[in-house]
């Protein structure tokens, strides 16, 4: 199943995070605050039973800690990406020296394609992967080419004309179970009728980007209308405090490679 995990790995946030590339216009982020939300989201990801890998900042890479951007990581190969922004693209390095640990053979997107990880929802059925402005179209077919010889199913969507959205999972989120938790002005993609969708409202839009570890959903704080829907859906929702990375345009996903 795609949401059955025994691994994570983690990047620590540098001194430096507030340099990093943000649309968000909410101030910068506080550092200590950063560390307490980086460590708690550590602590509560091995509560779930995952061994956690953490590497150390590196001051090039400001936006580092967004590990997620790096690879896409199935159960049977990992696949280096090509950040979409230019200062990001020495991310990879570190990534793939921790991930040679588990894979023998890392994929790798090759120029011109540019591939976001957080362009990437797994589902128990298929790939979606979302070109955007940091995901381009060549990225997505040459990653759809890749999953495909994996013997996964990829589906391509194209979110450029969606307001508001850096990535494709900053408007949803594989919840397991054949559901999808789904931020509003997202196009009407047939590829999510084959889901059931759980909406979110306009004004908890950033809790679309959650994720599902096991048998919890890890969820950012203070969305109570979204926490009460996943309840009555019989899940388990685990908060995180993520104010600090919400500064950075950053989600609960983009914290970890979970394996």
């Amino acid at each position: 199943m795609s949401t059955r995990f025994t691994r994570a790995l983690l990047r620590l946030p540098g001194e430096n995070f507030a340099s990093g590339i943000t649309t968000a216009a909410a101030g910068a982020p506080d550092f200590a605050a950063t560390l307490g939300q980086h460590g708690c989201y550590a602590t509560g990801l091995a509560s779930l039973g995952l061994a956690i890998t953490v590497l150390p900042a590196d001051a090039r890479y400001p936006d580092g800690t967004f590990v997620e951007d790096t690879a896409i990581v199935t159960p049977a190969a990992a696949i280096m990406t090509r950040p979409g922004a230019v200062t990001r693209e020495g991310e990879t390095a570190a990534v793939a020296v921790a991930l040679r640990t588990h894979f023998r053979e890392l994929a790798t997107i090759e120029s011109p394609g540019t591939v976001d990880g957080g362009d990437v929802c797994e589902t128990d059925s298929e790939v979606l992967i979302g070109i955007s402005s940091r995901t381009n179209a060549e990225g997505a077919r040459q990653l759809a080419r890749l999953l495909n010889d994996l013997g996964r199913r990829a589906t391509i969507l194209d979110i450029r004309g969606a307001a508001g959205l850096l990535h494709l999972k900053t408007g949803i989120s594989y919840l397991g179970d054949g559901r999808l938790a789904v931020a509003p002005g997202l196009p009407p993609f047939p590829a999510f009728g084959r889901y059931e969708q759980v909406a979110l409202a306009p004004e908890e839009s950033y809790a679309a980007n959650c994720v599902r570890v096991n048998d919890r959903v890890l969820v950012a704080e203070g969305y109570p209308r979204f926490l009460e829907a996943l309840v009555g859906l019989g899940y388990d929702p685990l908060p995180f405090a993520m104010s600090e990375f919400r500064r950075q345009d950053g989600g609960l996903s983009c914290l970890s490679l979970r394996f």
